[in-house]
């Protein structure tokens, strides 16, 4: 039986070995040339596959850069958590910014790649797998935020998931408006910063409409 076993072994590490390959490639060409300078075909080619077993792993070229993307954006989300955990627990507004910090620069390292990433997540086909994978994780920086919203006792958790809602809305309009394609992280964050300081002010001072 135990031999019997084995050549599934195999293919499953075959096909784990083809998965890492176009990953790889796909990370490259992506971060060279931008979503809009590759193709398919490239991608297979320098992962060394035919092109109908690329396709096996994703069918479309944008179902490829979900899959690069995703792998990103929860490392940046993982590393925001962390960040945002050892700021003064007395300040929401710093926790939050704290942890969408490196999910700022996530998005902006290649601004093509992270508005076409954030464009198939909102406007794709939500059952798809890797978008499915994608607001996964836009779900779980959402739910972070809220998290870090209810610090401040004035804020319930109904609330902070609204808030939070808002908070994500405005990331996804400051990291992929045309408008603010050319301005540095640093400037991107610190508008973010100002925009959440004002509606948690307001949320403060009369709390959220009922």
């Amino acid at each position: 039986m135990s031999d019997a076993r084995m050549p599934i072994g195999r293919r499953e590490r075959a096909k784990q070995d083809k998965r890492e390959r176009i990953m790889a490639a796909a990370r490259e060409l992506f971060a060279e040339h931008g979503v809009g300078g590759v193709t398919t075909q490239q991608v297979a080619d320098r992962a060394d596959v035919a092109i109908g077993t690329l396709y096996l792993y994703a069918a479309t070229k944008a179902e490829l850069l979900i899959m690069v993307q995703n792998q990103k954006f929860a490392a940046a989300i993982d590393a925001g958590l962390a960040a945002a955990s050892v700021t003064p627990r007395r300040s929401s507004l710093e926790g939050v910014i704290a942890l969408i910090r490196p999910v700022v620069a996530c998005v902006r390292e290649h601004v093509e790649n992270g508005r076409t990433y954030l464009h198939e997540l909102v406007f794709g086909d939500p059952s798809e797998p890797y978008r499915r994978e994608g607001l996964a994780l836009s779900g779980r920086l959402e739910d972070g935020i809220a998290r870090l919203l209810t610090r401040d006792e004035r804020i319930d958790g109904r609330d902070a998931a609204t808030l939070a809602r808002v908070i994500t809305a405005i990331i996804h309009i400051s990291t992929t408006a045309t408008v603010y394609v050319h301005r540095s992280d640093d400037a991107v964050l610190g508008d973010i910063r100002e925009q959440v300081r004002v509606i948690l002010s307001e949320c403060h001072e009369g709390g959220l409409a009922a």
